[in-house]
């Protein structure tokens, strides 16, 4: 008992979801009802995704759902309805990209529950298959005249007569959509309803019903339909002009202009809320803009038209052959497009769109000549179809062709990819840090070795500079002493000096700042062999180098193995220790 308890409780939150948000959006405040309804009944398109399904798959739904054998009065249970539901939003995600996927449960859920307010408010769980399909055929997407061409193939007769007690029952169940969203007031159904819609009662063909029902303005009844599409149009249609009321440097939408005050012109926002400033009042008549052109198309389109140009009073829909129509639910299509793939959606949808087109016109010719200009007209809509239906085609296999290849530049792996990953990339900061250190603590190094080898040159300066003296102190030449000789054939690892160079300084002040063992050395009168201490002292900075160049190397080892951008580092590393053995090399010659 408790959860069937709080089942009900959810089903009756999930029930008021869609009112309770579409309140939210105030559209209570739009002064003019018919704008105010068309609001209403566009938020309840797009939140239940409808807006999102053709009217062609849509009757292609009806179809696979054994709904066009069934009769319009016959009922439905609300199990059958979810079924059908369920198969119309996952075929639209079969169609749809995989970035641009809806929530199926979700939109299932919340048009279970308005058609089910709309249509079965006394809670009988049933409701009859022509109510279904009306409010299906007039909320789903699409162009209106393939919705009011699908209208009137439910609503004739096999000569394509309208039959008027049809008509009658499509308002009754359509106009249960505005008072389902608190517009009945305005758009209710009354028995006058048709009489409204056709005042005379006569022979009501395709092309009639179309001239009514597209006309401008249309029957009072459903004047929100249109109103409902040309909204859908208009979303995105961007305005370059301030408005007079709000001074907003752009509109979105609609545009208004007042045809008494010069200049005036509201966006739609403040046009529904009923503002007015300054001279212009609500009672101005305001001409609606649904795009915008500048003054210069402004003036070659009434150029055009005062030379005749442009033709004048053109029907606002094609012309069809008046011979009955066949009812539109593209049961003649199943023998040729039986599959046992479901893959490519769109392109049976195609294929049958072509079929019916080829059995339209093996129809067409056995038209009398009389007819023969309505069957051009009708061939060159054929015509104008399989053309939208081959470049849609074509649109379809791009978009298929980018979709692969995206797929397979995101199943490759990548250094991006790569980088994404935390312990990759604290592992590569400590190795940057690591070898950031090492080039420190190498820059060190050869500065003390550059250092080391100046003092290494100013004492070998000074220890022949002693035994040239001592030379000649005994009275012996300076050139035939063994330490000249031995001095002399020393290279210099930084500078040399001439061998006959002589000090301008003593051997006392040229060690201040050197070690206390030279000061001992040369202070004794007897010189230490301190060539072979400066020589073990590079021998030892030459293994440290070594050492430190062997670890870089690991570290680049390491590196190389984390991420290959840095191969080029390496080897720039290389060779600098390259050179700087070389140099070492030269050094352990000294």
């Amino acid at each position: 008992m408790i959860e069937e308890g709080s089942k009900s409780c959810k089903a009756m939150v999930e029930k008021r979801q869609l009112f309770m948000e579409m309140r939210a959006q105030n559209f209570d405040v739009i002064r003019l009802s018919t704008y105010r309804t068309a609001c209403k009944l566009r938020f309840v398109q797009k939140r239940c995704n409808l807006h999102l399904v053709d009217v062609w798959n849509m009757i292609e739904a009806f179809r696979d759902n054994g709904l066009s054998t069934l009769d319009h009065n016959a009922e439905i249970n609300v199990s059958r309805l979810e079924t059908i539901l369920s198969s119309i939003f996952y075929q639209l995600n079969k169609r749809l990209p995989t970035t641009h996927q809806i929530n199926v449960e979700q939109s299932i859920g919340l048009l279970l529950n308005f058609i089910v307010a709309t249509y079965d408010s006394e809670g009988h769980g049933k409701l009859t298959v022509f109510a279904m399909k009306a409010m299906l055929a007039t909320m789903c997407g699409g162009k209106i005249l393939d919705k009011i061409r699908y209208i009137f193939s439910q609503i004739s007769d096999s000569n394509g007569v309208m039959v008027f007690a049809k008509f009658d029952q499509f308002l009754r169940e359509v106009l249960k959509l505005p008072t389902a969203v608190f517009e009945g007031p305005s758009f209710g159904y009354n028995e006058h309803s048709v009489r409204t819609c056709f005042p005379q009662q006569k022979k009501i063909l395709l092309n009639t019903f179309l001239d009514v029902l597209m006309a401008d303005p249309p029957p009072q009844c459903l004047v929100w339909l249109p109103l409902m599409h040309r909204l859908a149009n208009v979303e995105n249609v961007f305005h370059p002009v301030e408005c007079s009321y709000c001074r907003s440097e752009s509109m979105m939408g609609f545009r208004y202009r007042c045809q008494q005050c010069h200049g005036y012109q509201l966006c739609q926002s403040c046009f529904w809320r009923g503002h007015a400033s300054g001279p212009h009042s609500n009672q101005h008549q305001m001409k609606e803009h649904s795009s915008w052109k500048s003054p210069a198309k402004k003036l070659s389109h009434a150029i055009s038209k005062s030379l005749g140009c442009m033709p004048i009073g053109e029907s606002p829909h094609p012309v069809f052959p008046e011979a009955a129509e066949r009812p539109q639910d593209l049961v003649h299509t199943t023998n040729t497009l039986e599959s046992p793939s479901r893959l490519d959606e769109e392109h049976r949808l195609i294929a049958r769109y072509a079929a019916r087109l080829a059995a339209e016109a093996s129809n067409s010719t056995q038209c009398p000549p009389s007819d023969l200009s309505f069957n051009f007209d009708a061939n060159k809509q054929q015509r104008q179809l399989i053309a939208e239906l081959e470049n849609k085609n074509r649109e379809i296999l791009q978009e298929i062709q980018r979709l692969r290849l995206e797929h397979e530049q995101a199943s490759q792996p990548t250094p991006e990819k790569a980088q994404q990953n935390p312990t990759l990339l604290a592992e590569l900061r400590l190795l940057r840090h690591r070898k950031d250190e090492l080039e420190r603590r190498m820059s060190a190094l050869q500065e003390s070795r550059r250092e080391l080898m100046v003092q290494l040159e100013g004492l070998m300066r000074l220890l022949k500079d002693e035994e040239q003296k001592q030379a000649v102190q005994t009275g012996g030449s300076p050139h035939s002493s063994p330490g000249h000789s031995a001095s002399c054939t020393m290279p210099m690892p930084i500078r040399s000096t001439s061998a006959g160079s002589t000090p301008t300084h003593t051997p006392q002040d040229c060690l201040a700042g050197v070690g206390d063992d030279v000061l001992d050395a040369f202070s004794q009168g007897v010189p230490r062999n301190l060539r072979n201490d400066l020589l073990v002292a590079a021998d030892s900075i030459t293994n440290t180098m070594s050492s430190l160049v062997k670890e870089l190397h690991s570290v680049d080892d390491g590196l190389e193995e984390e991420e290959e951008n840095m191969r080029n580092g390496r080897e720039k590393e290389e060779r600098k220790s390259y050179r700087f053995d070389m140099r070492l090399s030269q050094s352990k010659r000294i």
